[in-house]
């Protein structure tokens, strides 16, 4: 039995609580079978954090994962026809901009994957999807006109948001970009810009140049943003890893949301460059964030419903980046595959028609999360069988 990890579970509103039950139920699966030892620790965020402190990201929310070794990150916010209330309004931005920028998350990473089992929701044709579509989007998060200046004049006539980037920021995204190219099997890096028009997207292009060389094996190429946008809906298999800056990662990768058919398959990680120093002990470590892009749903939030596959995947993806733990995150993928494979479906994955609906079983989130374990201990006794 391996030292414990301790994951601070920031599950929010809506079906975050839910979600993150079953992706918690995942993690003691993992621990179960790979002989880890995880400690969960909950930590109030958004409406929930509001309703006991009367804010929406509390200094002991923090101090929580500080001391952890991930976050866990359900979902912040509550409906829309209840925004003006203080519980509700600003709570995302509070929330999770708060915590991005009390950590340096600097890195968003988006994986947008067409399911063989699922490309029946895809809003794509068949013929454009092709072989498949497995696209992982690197967003940098920490730069650019989110960060920049912003000002309207008195009048209101005018109004500015400056793009601002530093050689450092840039140099950060476009590495992690070549380290995750190296790591899957076509090795194609796109960076995307506007290099045509933006003094910014020119520094991009000239770091990444800089950088090339120490990835011989990656094969990089640039792409300007309106052609990517382009090219993500005519094209999304000419797609391995992409990079690019804040604004436009921000769209292109809401754009490659829509491509699996559902939300509820989206997965992300938020990671950080800068490394914290435990208190005592003098060792460094970097502290990461990982949350499913879909929102809190409000209208189906305790019903049982929810799809917990996103959530599921993004402690997948705790177990890569925030554990180092490739075996574990790649059995907990698989077996999600698996699940689909055996035709488990919940409500947003069913679609309409007698095409969709034959063969599958209907689940709700318990239901797809214990699917989605039982898929995993199979793994795993195979896995031990083999070695």
């Amino acid at each position: 039995m391996s030292l414990p990890y301790t994951i601070a579970v920031a599950s929010g509103d809506g079906i975050g609580p839910e979600v993150c039950d079953q992706a918690i139920r995942v993690l003691k699966s993992v621990a179960t079978a790979f002989g880890h030892s995880f400690i969960f620790t909950e930590a109030l965020v958004g409406g929930a954090a509001y309703e006991k402190n009367g804010e929406h990201l509390p200094k002991k929310t923090l101090e929580i994962c500080e001391s952890a070794d991930a976050i866990l990150f359900g979902s912040v916010g509550g409906p829309v026809h209840l925004q003006h209330e203080p519980k509700w309004a600003n709570a995302e931005r509070n929330a999770i901009l708060g915590i991005r920028k009390h950590f340096s998350l600097a890195i968003n990473v988006r994986p947008s994957k067409v399911y063989s089992q699922l490309s029946h929701l895809s809003p794509l044709k068949a013929e454009v999807i092709g072989g498949g579509v497995d696209i992982v989007i690197i967003r940098e998060l920490v730069g650019g006109a989110y960060f920049g200046l912003h000002e309207t004049s008195e009048d209101g006539r005018f109004a500015r948001d400056d793009m601002t980037y530093t050689y450092e920021q840039i140099e950060a995204a476009i590495r992690f970009g070549f380290l995750t190219a190296m790591g899957r099997p076509r090795r194609l890096l796109t960076v995307v810009d506007k290099a045509n028009v933006l003094e910014t997207s020119r520094l991009w292009r000239k770091v990444a140049k800089d950088i090339a060389p120490e990835f011989p094996d990656v094969k990089m190429d640039f792409m300007y943003v309106d052609n990517a946008a382009m090219q993500l809906v005519t094209r999304p298999t000419a797609f391995d890893v992409i990079v690019t800056e804040n604004l436009f990662g921000d769209i292109l990768s809401d754009e490659a949301s829509v491509l699996p058919g559902s939300l509820g398959l989206m997965p992300s990680a938020s990671l950080t460059t800068n490394g914290l120093t435990l208190s005592g002990s003098g060792r460094s470590r970097k502290l990461h964030l990982f949350e499913p892009i879909g929102g809190t749903a409000p209208d189906i939030a305790g019903k049982g419903v929810a799809n917990p596959i996103a959530q599921i995947l993004s402690a997948a993806m705790l177990l890569r980046f925030g554990l180092q733990m490739e075996d574990e995150a790649s059995a907990v993928e698989e077996a999600v595959d698996r699940a689909l494979g055996a035709g488990y479906r919940t409500g947003d994955l069913r679609g309409a028609g007698a095409v969709e609906t034959s063969g599958t079983t209907p689940v709700g989130c318990e239901g797809m999360g214990t699917a989605i374990i039982e898929q995993l201990e199979k793994i795993t006794t195979e896995r031990k069988k083999k070695n």
